[in-house]
């Protein structure tokens, strides 16, 4: 089991970074709170990781915050939440917004999550609200660096990114429209896009 990897990130592609590690590249999915917080630069960043292993496929998840690895995990066990869906939920809200969520019963702010509808949301509350305890407490992960180079079309990117993270590809793209400034990075534009969909 790959537990913590160690090495600067080369490209960016929101939800999918390529970390290089002593000469060897490591293809790892992560949530947009891991994007955001990976330092500009040609530095090292450490990254919490979990390997899922299927019949078909073999994916390395990554995260800057261990605390972030344990929801990740937790919501892994919730019946009908798999790998995409666990990164869509932390993508589109922190940690302690989803536990908050969670602990009131707010069905409707968690059906605003990409595939999650009234039915994932209530399995949600009720198998989560135990566990986030003891997810709660971890800290975070100490970010010794990273960085990667600009993306050519940051609107382009982060529609590309929401579509992964489970939105339909018109929905994405309104999301986008409604924030995206040149200036922006793809960062900035999935951020905003996600905060602007929480809040509708």
């Amino acid at each position: 089991m790959i537990g913590l990897l160690r090495g600067r990130v080369l490209v960016k592609q929101p939800p999918s970074l390529l970390l290089e590690v002593n000469g060897v590249g490591y293809e790892v999915e992560a949530p947009m709170s891991t994007f955001y917080d990976l330092p500009e630069g040609d530095q090292e960043v450490v990254l919490y990781t979990h390997l899922m292993v299927r019949d078909d496929a073999h994916s390395l998840f990554g995260f800057i915050r261990e605390s972030d690895r344990a929801l990740f995990r937790a919501l892994l066990k919730v019946n009908g939440v798999g790998g995409k869906m666990a990164l869509a939920i932390l993508s589109g809200m922190t940690s302690d917004e989803f536990a908050l969520h969670v602990q009131s019963g707010d069905v409707k702010a968690l059906c605003r999550l990409p595939g999650v509808g009234k039915k994932t949301a209530e399995r949600l509350i009720i198998e989560m609200r135990d566990r986030l305890e003891k997810v709660d407490g971890a800290g975070a992960a100490p970010v010794l660096s990273a960085g990667a180079a600009a993306p050519a079309s940051a609107d382009g990117d982060a529609v590309s990114a929401l579509v992964a993270l489970g939105y339909k590809a018109p929905e994405a793209t309104r999301m986008v429209a409604a924030v995206f400034s040149p200036e922006m990075d793809t960062e900035t534009v999935i951020r905003l896009a996600l905060q602007g969909k929480a809040r509708g």
